[in-house]
């Protein structure tokens, strides 16, 4: 039973580490949202990618300077609260990776249940910011439809890039995680149990 607790310390540790590295990799590279525009009069480069929050300055690109909507505004509040949700994610999952260790070396069922659940709500806190985040780009696309018409945009492709796929993994990581710290929880009885039968 100890090798069995170990085991699964170890790979909630891992998988732990392994979603905070992806995340951090998704947050800091430029590769969340592709654009490609394919229309014979447009002297800009055809292929373009853009980071977490350089959605709306490259689907913008694509359009005149007509005033700011009310969509825009909107826009602009779904901006701010994914530069909010997703670094935060990031710097709790360090948090989180401190309380398991403390937890699993102190072998508390308690404090296992309490870093279990802390992981879930950081996953929570990146399932929210993605789901945001595609709701962001879609809505500047939109905006984009709007202002050049379809015809138009039917010659510019978007598309998402492996930054947005790194987050994805990064958000099962963490579900993972807490999933094994809960079945960590769950041995830390047993194992005690059989502790205090074992013939001296």
């Amino acid at each position: 039973m100890k090798n069995t607790f170990g085991f699964v310390v170890v790979s909630g540790g891992l998988t732990g580490i392994l979603s905070f590295s992806c995340l951090a990799l998704a947050i800091g590279t430029e590769y969340w949202y592709i654009i490609e525009d394919k229309r014979a009069n447009h002297s800009d480069p055809a292929r373009s990618n853009s980071g977490l929050w350089g959605v709306t300055d490259d689907v913008q690109s694509y359009t005149e300077d007509t005033g700011y909507s009310e969509s825009e505004r909107k826009m602009e509040i779904m901006h701010k609260v994914i530069a909010i949700l997703l670094p935060l994610s990031l710097v709790m999952l360090v948090f989180g990776g401190i309380c398991g260790l403390v937890s699993s070396l102190a072998r508390s069922r308690t404090l296992l249940i309490g870093s279990a659940s802390y992981f879930l709500l950081c996953s929570l806190l990146t399932l929210s910011g993605l789901s945001l985040y595609i709701r962001f780009s879609q809505k500047a696309l939109e905006e984009a439809v709007r202002r050049m018409g379809r015809e138009q945009m039917a010659q510019v492709y978007t598309s998402y890039g492996w930054s947005m796929g790194m987050a994805w993994i990064s958000f099962l990581l963490e579900v993972i995680t807490g999933l094994l710290l809960l079945l960590a929880a769950r041995l830390v009885p047993l194992t005690q149990y059989e502790e205090s039968v074992a013939p001296i």
